[in-house]
C-alpha cells in the first residue's frame, strides 16, 4: 500500500516537473526573438538614461529607473506589454507622474518602442507622449534611442 503511494507521488511529481520546464523555455509564438527577461537598459535621450526592464513571457513589460532625472516631478514605474512582430519586439509602457512641490497629477507617460534582439543585447527607437487628466496630447511625440544588455544569473 506505502509503495502504491510512493510510485504516484513520484508519477504526479514528475509530471509537475515537466510542465514546469516546459514553462521555462522560450515558446515557438515568441519567435527567435526571444526577450522574456531582465535587462539594464540605456535610454541616453530621457532625464535619467539608466534603466531596468522586465519582459515576462505572458506579454507584459515592467520598467524602473530613479526618477532623479527631473527636480519637477516625480514619476512611477511603466508597465506594458510587448509582442513580436517579425524579428522586432513592439511594446509599450505607461508612467504616471505627479508633481513633487503640489503631489498632483502631472502626466501619464506613454513610452513605445520597437527593438531588435541580437544574443542578449538589443537596440531599437521609441517615443514618449504625455498626456494630462483628459487624456490631452500635453507633450510629444519625443524620439528616443535605447540599448539593453541581458542581466544572467552566472
Amino acid at each position: 500500500m506505502l509503495r502504491n503511494a510512493y510510485v504516484k507521488a513520484l508519477a504526479v511529481l514528475a509530471l509537475c516537473a515537466s510542465v514546469l520546464t516546459g514553462c521555462s523555455t522560450p515558446s515557438a509564438k515568441h519567435g527567435a526573438s526571444y526577450i522574456a527577461g531582465a535587462w539594464f537598459v540605456k535610454m541616453p535621450e530621457a532625464p535619467f538614461q539608466y534603466h531596468m526592464l522586465i519582459f515576462n513571457a505572458d506579454g507584459t513589460v515592467l520598467q524602473s529607473n530613479p526618477d532623479a532625472g527631473d527636480p519637477h516631478t516625480s514619476d512611477s514605474n511603466g508597465m506594458g506589454a510587448w509582442v513580436t512582430e517579425g524579428d522586432r519586439i513592439i511594446g509599450k509602457f505607461v508612467e504616471v507622474t505627479a508633481d513633487r512641490a503640489t503631489h498632483a497629477f502631472a502626466s501619464r507617460g506613454d513610452i513605445a518602442f520597437n527593438i531588435q534582439i541580437n544574443g542578449d543585447t538589443f537596440s531599437g527607437t521609441g517615443s514618449a507622449n504625455f498626456y494630462d487628466t483628459h487624456g490631452a496630447l500635453t507633450g510629444g511625440p519625443i524620439p528616443f534611442t535605447l540599448s539593453g544588455t541581458r542581466i544572467r544569473a552566472k
